[in-house]
């Protein structure tokens, strides 16, 4: 039998291989794809581990367009910043799908980060006032900063606003920005001031109870909701889901463990009915986006396999032109 060659891609590498607006434009047609039915994505599966310390996550899934399959595996735990540690440590395995053959091995976490940050680009150009001006992150974590130059890199801004509860990380994660973007860069008192002047909003917290509320939402503003992925967390309030057009990454991903949406659900404020359609069908034409200026929106993003694998077989193919990664015969 024939021995196959896997390229082994580290972390550094794929954040070399993966700049934010080559991801951007993958990440949009991956969603594309699973709007049109081009996608294999069972639901991500969730495996807590007894000490309640942490957890592993499980996401395959197929590509169609090209055509391309593999898993991503990840150890979940939370607490691992305080330890200089990210809390998302894993592997991502690309097969071809000719033979099955698996052809790479690479660093999950810095693939997750930068996917997420340039998924939520994407629902911002589709949803967005096309005249905001002013960015607002709610948040200090590695999600905060991997937004923070996705935007820069792909969709800049003329301001950016940061809130966290913590706030000396609020504080470097602003001084960080400042000489990444070169923007007008303040940090927020709290959540309302950043709401009261930002166009565009995106929470990339941990918390598992509401922090933002519908009541200091300014008509015309856009959110992404990234941080709660499981269905017993929730970032906003009923009264912001249900104030909003609510645009999702993927219907059963949403109706499986977005925490917001099924919560609002759960006390009669909405139906699943108040899906107003996947970011893939916004982007395809076939629902609208934004409808006036005024209109909230709100893109619920819970990250999926297919906008792993287009970012991973963008590494790989980038890998492979320029020799870049370790290669291991199995």
């Amino acid at each position: 039998m024939q021995p196959v060659q896997l390229r082994v891609i580290s972390g550094e590498d794929v954040r070399q291989l993966l700049s934010y607006p080559d991801c951007v434009e993958a990440v949009a047609a991956a969603m594309r794809a699973v709007s049109a039915g081009k996608t294999l994505m069972p639901l991500r599966q969730i495996m807590r581990l007894p000490s309640g310390k942490g957890a592993l996550g499980m996401m395959p899934g197929y590509l169609g367009e090209p055509e391309w399959f593999g898993i991503k595996l990840l150890s979940l735990y939370p607490g691992n910043p305080a330890v200089g540690l990210s809390s998302h440590l894993g592997l991502y395995m690309l097969c071809e799908a000719h033979n099955g053959r698996p052809v790479a091995l690479m660093d999950a976490s810095v693939l997750t980060a930068v996917r997420t940050a340039a998924a939520s680009v994407v629902a911002t150009r589709a949803l967005a006032r096309v005249d905001s001006q002013v960015l607002g992150i709610v948040g200090t974590g590695e999600e905060a900063q991997s937004h923070v130059e996705a935007f820069a890199a792909a969709h800049p801004f003329e301001r950016l606003l940061v809130w966290g509860r913590n706030p000396a990380a609020a504080h470097a994660l602003a001084g960080r920005s400042r000489r990444l973007c070169g923007w007008t860069v303040d940090v927020a008192p709290g959540v309302p001031e950043v709401l009261a002047h930002a166009d565009v909003v995106c929470t990339v917290t941990s918390s598992p109870e509401p922090i933002l509320s519908g009541a200091d939402v300014r008509s015309g503003t856009h959110l992404c909701l990234v941080g709660s992925s499981i269905p017993t967390t929730r970032e906003v309030d009923d009264d912001c889901v249900a104030m909003a057009r609510f645009v999702v990454d993927y219907r059963a991903s949403a109706m499986a463990q977005a925490g917001e949406l099924l919560h609002a659900i759960r006390e009669g404020r909405v139906t699943e009915a108040h899906i107003a359609g996947e970011i893939g069908e916004v982007l395809a034409g076939s629902v609208p986006g934004r409808r006036s200026a005024g209109e909230v929106t709100v893109y619920k993003s819970l990250g999926v396999a297919a906008q792993d694998l287009a970012a991973a077989s963008l590494v790989y193919q980038r890998a492979v032109e320029r020799g870049i990664g370790t290669l291991a015969t199995i």
